[in-house]
């Protein structure tokens, strides 16, 4: 039998919320906790840890990750504020395309550390609006450059989500690079700072493909600046480690990639790198708990209705995937009817949309799966609830559980 999918604490909750409590989602913040320490050991005390908070912003997870990071990548003014409430002081990095006038002016009257620079556009904005919000005193906003450098070639061509190597929203060419970095060092850039290059080229890859990512991005760093006689301190890789939905059991290798992270920061001395990964440390300690509402034979298939769907877990239509999953059965039946039953092994799970694209999960091992029954969705902690069309013919919004602790460890900040 296949290791359980769930921890003592999600396996708990799922018996014991009522149906009237489901769907529910139940973050096992002791998980996070452990999970979130055994990267940050991983990885050498060089290497900064930033978590990218869109994968999943909720409170209690930005407090669980707070001591095992160094800082918090956002995406928006929106995010931004959010971040800044919930944990206020700790460093943030701003990046994203599209940045407005307005949420740029809003992080540098914040404070924000780093903004990661999409355009020369961008660059442009921020040298208008910081030289008329520039505070004396006040340390300078670092600015990193958003590239789009060239990587070996078919390097991307695995990953789940590309960001670069074609045309893009993301990032800077290298030419357009070298303009926005020789207007940030001109005149008038007051409370501005090059500092180095951000990148961001793919998702889903293992641990050597992001390393030769991580090599090139820093090659193409060193040259723009060196080119340009200009000191590179910085250099942000980005995130996009695998998590593999079909095998919800296995680990993105964090020991192989800290340790090829420690060879490329021995090779740059003078370079403090940073990784930004958000679904690689969320995902794994989340699920979404929900039960059955019917079974049905259809063209010779049994089909579970569920309660909730897509609107609340929106990945499995988002990958087009699988999601994990686990049967809890309930044996009490309170109803006077019969209860449903499926009749073969497996079994396709979908929601209550009206729509033929509201499926979790196909082919689900789960043989006398019965009405009442609990399904528990595993690996839901990243781009689910934050990411779904909730509002989609008004049914309730899911619960919120989040047993354990976050953790009194060391601070990852320095």
């Amino acid at each position: 039998m296949p290791p359980s999918l769930l921890t003592p604490a999600v396996r708990t909750e799922a018996l014991n919320l009522t149906s009237g409590e489901l769907p529910c989602y139940v973050h096992d913040l002791t998980a996070l906790h452990s999970h979130a320490a055994a990267v940050r050991e991983a990885l050498p005390s060089s290497v900064e840890l930033y978590y990218a908070a869109k994968a999943n912003p909720e409170p209690e997870i930005l407090a669980a990750l707070a001591p095992w990071t160094d800082g918090f990548e956002v995406s928006s003014g929106g995010e931004l504020g959010h971040v800044r409430a919930v944990l206020p002081g700790r460093p943030l990095a701003f990046s994203g395309p599209g940045k407005t006038p307005g949420e740029l002016a809003a992080a540098l009257d914040a404070g924000v550390e780093r903004v990661h620079a999409e355009s020369l556009h961008e660059v442009r904005m921020l040298v208008a609006l910081a030289g008329r919000s520039h505070a004396p005193g006040r340390p300078p906003v670092r600015v990193l450059l958003r590239i789009d450098p060239p990587v070996p070639e078919g390097l991307l061509t695995g990953s789940a989500l590309t960001m670069g190597g074609r045309p893009t929203p993301f990032g800077m060419g290298i030419e357009e690079a070298a303009e926005a970095l020789r207007l940030l060092t001109g005149e008038g850039c007051e409370g501005l700072e090059a500092v180095g290059a951000h990148a961001h080229l793919a998702s889903g890859l293992d641990a050597d493909a992001l390393l030769r990512v991580a090599e090139a991005i820093v090659h193409a760093a060193g040259e723009l600046f060196r080119g340009h006689g200009t000191a590179l301190r910085e250099v942000a890789v980005g995130g996009g480690m695998a998590v593999d939905y079909t095998r919800p059991a296995e680990r993105f290798d964090w020991a192989a990639y800290g340790a090829g992270l420690a060879a490329l920061a021995r090779r740059n001395p003078d370079v403090r790198l940073r990784i930004e990964p958000g679904r690689a440390l969320t995902a794994y300690s989340g699920w979404y708990v929900t039960d059955v509402l019917d079974v049905k034979r259809s063209h010779g298939e049994d089909v579970a209705v569920v309660r909730g769907g897509t609107h609340h877990l929106r990945t499995p239509a988002a990958k087009g995937h699988d999601q994990p999953a686990e049967v809890v059965p309930v044996e009490a039946w309170p109803h006077p009817w019969p209860r449903p039953e499926a009749r073969a092994g497996r079994v396709t799970v979908v929601g209550q949309l009206c729509t033929p694209k509201d499926v979790l999960a196909r082919g689900l091992e789960a043989p006398g799966l019965r009405a009442g029954d609990r399904v528990v969705f595993a690996l839901a902690g990243a781009y689910a609830w934050n990411i779904s069309h909730r509002d989609f013919l008004m049914h309730p919004p899911p619960g919120f559980r989040f047993p354990g602790r976050t953790g009194t460890g060391s601070p990852g900040g320095r």
